[in-house]
């Protein structure tokens, strides 16, 4: 990572990352904001208005990882406190081993999955997935089983301390947590789903914001997924 003297302060630009990005004849500056390491109790409209709201101008877009919400709302689960059942070892030799990260493909991130989504939908799911594949069509999973398990993180050694030893479920309430923290800094909030392979938008502080539109504009994760401590960013149109 390195640090790129930016007008309006200091923010950090990720290694590998660009600072700019162009979407339909728009440029849009990416800022990626350091922390220190988010758990409970912070709050999060606290570390919005300690480390983003000197930074923010007019038009500004500010987004939080839906790990660092996550975290912070006490959803990170030790590894070694998961007691893994039956149904989830079962289920996980048919998952799809994603590049992009863990997900739900080890017997203990699967557990979370299956206690968040119930054993019955979760079955369904499965189910339906495994239409999908007979069809050539992958992602129906995640579509019956909902964002809260497609949101799940398994640990990773790549991850920052304490949560490369973690499984980080999805956070509650993404919408109505991104318009308290947008109420704090008054300034558009999202939440934000996204890997080195795409994304999507969890949560929004507002119906107006275009979601799809956010997701191409960080579409190259420029926040990092690893152990640059940049759980939080800014999304600003160039003039």
């Amino acid at each position: 990572m390195t640090m790129k003297s930016i007008d309006e302060g200091l923010a950090i630009i990720n290694e590998g990352k660009k600072e700019l990005i162009e979407v339909d004849g728009m440029t849009y500056r990416r800022l990626a904001i350091r922390t220190h390491v988010l758990a409970p109790p912070d709050d999060l409209c606290q570390v919005a208005q300690k480390y983003a709201k000197p930074l923010l101008q007019k038009g500004d877009v500010l987004f939080f990882t839906e790990k660092a919400v996550a975290a912070v709302q006490g959803r990170a689960v030790p590894v070694d406190e998961i007691k893994v059942s039956l149904l989830a070892r079962i289920l996980v030799k048919f998952v799809y081993k994603n590049p992009g990260g863990i997900g739900i493909s080890m017997p203990e991130s699967m557990e979370m999955a299956v206690r968040e989504c119930g054993r019955l939908r979760i079955l369904f799911a499965a189910f339906i997935s495994a239409i999908g594949k007979l069809l050539g069509k992958r992602g129906w999973f995640y579509k019956i089983a909902g964002y809260r398990v497609a949101a799940i993180d398994g640990p990773a050694d790549y991850v920052i301390a304490p949560y490369n030893r973690c499984v980080v479920l999805g956070p509650l309430e993404p919408d109505k947590t991104a318009q308290k923290i947008a109420d704090a800094v008054n300034c558009p909030v999202i939440i934000t789903d996204i890997n080195d392979l795409g994304g999507q938008i969890l949560g929004a502080s507002s119906q107006e914001i275009d979601r799809l539109l956010m997701v191409r504009i960080l579409k190259d994760n420029p926040l990092g997924q690893s152990k640059q401590q940049t759980p939080i960013g800014i999304i600003r149109p160039v003039r």
